[in-house]
């Protein structure tokens, strides 16, 4: 008897063209109401993918692999990872098995796909601790990882405070209302207004799936960089009509706290914010 991939399956509804966006709605609202913390943060790519192998009727153990992926990559721990999936599971139950109450339960997931998502997540962790200096394939920025390495370093000087010389330039979008392509558009477009502005040496880093941080010198120029760098995310964020649902970039300064330890907890509050 043929067992259905992963435990997932969908059917594919009357008409079909609005499949995908259905179920891509009836997983976030579901991922939402069990504790996704960072709503902003929930549609990368690969959820659509994974979405489009369940409408295919087809294996979606790949794609859900690269989900779990992604999600680690962005700083989403295994537990809330686990919950997005267990809420996938509860929308793609056919109906008789859970009766009509979306219930997202982790102990309800197959066991082959508790292995698949363990087995993606624990790649990325421990990757992420072997490699000191990674540059983000989309973006062309380094990660979070080298953020931290730069840091390190001005933490390391003898005889001053790190906050006094240098601070934290952050910028975020939302970018809930768009997935897809119009999500890495906003991304590239982001990254390459921040390498305008901050062309001086200045350690620029891609923190989350909508969050980039530059680490500045104090020396009385931020806020007119600031004030460049918005023009320059207006001028490039506007010329897509694409991009139109997403929000003004929000940009702030962050000051840098007394240890690096603790400025490392700050980069990943900030990635997921």
């Amino acid at each position: 008897m043929d067992v259905p991939a992963m435990g997932l399956r969908l059917e594919p509804e009357p008409g079909g063209g609005g499949s995908l966006r259905e179920l891509r709605a009836r997983w976030q609202a579901a991922s939402l109401a069990a504790g996704w913390r960072f709503p902003s943060d929930w549609a990368l790519p690969e959820v659509d993918t994974v979405c489009a192998a369940m409408l295919r009727n087809g294996s979606a153990e790949i794609p859900i692999a690269s989900l779990v992926r992604a999600r680690a990559a962005a700083g989403a721990g295994l537990g809330e990872t686990l919950a997005d999936l267990a809420a996938l599971h509860a929308v793609t139950t056919p109906p008789g098995e859970s009766g009509d109450l979306v219930s997202p339960d982790v102990d309800a997931l197959p066991a082959r796909l508790l292995r698949v998502a363990a087995l993606a997540w624990a790649d990325v962790a421990m990757d992420k601790l072997a490699t000191t200096e990674v540059v983000d394939p989309l973006t062309g920025l380094p990660t979070a990882s080298y953020l931290r390495t730069r840091l390190r370093e001005l933490y390391r000087r003898p005889g001053h405070q790190v906050s006094d010389d240098h601070t934290l330039l952050v910028v975020s979008v939302d970018l809930s209302a768009v997935s897809g392509w119009p999500r890495l558009t906003a991304m590239i477009l982001i990254a390459e207004a921040l390498r305008v502005v901050f062309d001086g040496g200045e350690s620029i880093a891609k923190l989350g799936p909508s969050t980039v941080a530059a680490a500045v010198p104090r020396d009385g120029r931020i806020a007119a960089k600031a004030v460049m760098l918005r023009r320059e995310l207006h001028e490039r964020l506007s010329v897509d009509d694409q991009l139109e649902p997403v929000g003004p970039p929000k940009i702030k300064l962050v000051r840098l706290p007394a240890t690096h330890e603790s400025a490392c907890d700050l980069l990943q509050r900030l990635a997921r914010t």
